[in-house]
């Protein structure tokens, strides 16, 4: 028998972690291993109790979400799955560049918090969800606006500067991998690109790992990320 997915609670308000405890206490395949109220209780917490997945608030005091999400994810100890509201974009956006497998609304259905859970204990990233791209194309294009008002030499149509390293990867990448990767962008599963591109499955997942691995990107939701602040989102 599969052992079941083992879920830390962070949230600073207590009520709404006993809430998220009621929904999961139903389901047999997994397991509430315990509860913090901030980042820094989260990371004791989980020095002494292993769990596989962590479902993250983003504003708490003490430690917020995005510094411990990122402690969480170097170290190792869990994969994160951020609880969030769309008053704090900017937070999101950090959170899931720190290492955030995903996100959730916290208002989310229970069996789309269940599924959102297992799917991240199996190694799948979050991004089904429209609200997930459409935070993401927000502020990714927010901080182009603030990049472009800042410099003196660029003019406020020119795309961000990019590094050298990120020039390079996004130079590697074939015209394929560009197609697949904004569709990827855009939300499609590995099946909706295929019937789109007109290609095997199989063939979609060999270039999903390849944009992964040229992006240095840990998972999907990274590789969205790379494509909306590099800008390949909407180019031909």
């Amino acid at each position: 028998m599969t052992p079941p997915v083992r879920v830390l609670l962070v949230d600073d308000q207590a009520l709404v972690r006993s809430g998220f405890a009621m929904v999961l206490s139903v389901e047999e395949d997994i397991e509430v291993v315990g509860q913090a109220a901030n980042g820094a209780e989260a990371l004791d917490a989980l020095e002494t109790t292993a769990a596989d997945v962590v479902l993250m608030d983003v504003q708490m005091p003490v430690m917020d979400g995005i510094t411990a999400t990122e402690q969480v994810v170097a170290r190792g100890l869990a994969k994160v799955i951020i609880l969030t509201t769309f008053d704090r974009e900017d937070y999101l956006f950090d959170a899931l560049c720190a290492g955030a497998s995903g996100f959730l609304l916290k208002n989310a259905d229970p069996d789309d918090l269940v599924g959102a859970i297992h799917a991240v204990a199996e190694g799948h990233a979050l991004l089904a969800p429209e609200a997930t791209l459409r935070v993401i194309d927000q502020v990714v294009r927010s901080r182009r606006g603030s990049s472009a008002a800042r410099s003196l030499s660029a003019s406020p149509a020119e795309p961000p500067a990019l590094s050298p390293q990120t020039q390079l990867a996004i130079d590697s990448l074939t015209r394929r991998e560009r197609e697949v990767l904004q569709l990827l962008a855009r939300g499609l599963s590995n099946a909706e690109i295929a019937g789109r591109l007109f290609l095997g499955e199989a063939t979609v997942k060999t270039y999903v790992s390849n944009i992964l691995a040229k992006t240095g990107s840990r998972d999907r939701v990274q590789a969205v990320v790379f494509a909306y602040s590099t800008g390949l989102v909407g180019q031909a």
